[in-house]
C-alpha cells in the first residue's frame, strides 16, 4: 500500500515544518494534514482517513498518550500506521506507546528520511 496521506500532530510548528519539509523530500506526493494537539487530531479523523500518523507525545489541550487511548476507544478501524516522534527518550514512554496494537514505530526527533523509510516499509 503507498503512503499517500500523513496526519502530522504536534504542537510546535517548527517540527511541523520539519516533517512536512522531510515528507516533501522523501515524496513529493504525500499529502501532509496538520493538527497541533489530540484533540484537533481526532476531529481530522472523522473526516478523512490518512495513511500514517506522526504523532508528538508532549502537547497541549490533548497529549499524545489521551490521544491514543481516545482513538482506541473512539474509532473501529485504526490507521495502518501510528508513529511517535518525540523528543522522549524515557524507556517508559516507548512502552507506553506501544501498548496500543496501531502504534508500530516510536522514533526520537527530528523527523529523518530513514524513519519515513520505515514507515513506508510498514506500510507495504
Amino acid at each position: 500500500m503507498p503512503m499517500q496521506t500523513i496526519l502530522i500532530v504536534d504542537d510546535d510548528e517548527s517540527d511541523q515544518f520539519i516533517c512536512q519539509y522531510t515528507i516533501r523530500k522523501f515524496d513529493a506526493s504525500i499529502k501532509t494534514i496538520s493538527a497541533y494537539d489530540g484533540q484537533e487530531a481526532l476531529g481530522i479523523l472523522r473526516e478523512t482517513t490518512p495513511d500514517a500518523i506522526i504523532l508528538d507525545i508532549n502537547m497541549p489541550i490533548m497529549n499524545g498518550f489521551e490521544f491514543l487511548a481516545r482513538y482506541e476507544a473512539d474509532f473501529d478501524h485504526h490507521v495502518p500506521v501510528v508513529a511517535m516522534l518525540t523528543s522522549s527518550v524515557l524507556g517508559k514512554d516507548q512502552e507506553q506507546a506501544m501498548q496500543y496494537d496501531f502504534v508500530r514505530t516510536f522514533f526520537e526527533k527530528p523527523l529523518t528520511m530513514d524513519h519515513l523509510q520505515k514507515m513506508k516499509e510498514l506500510l507495504a
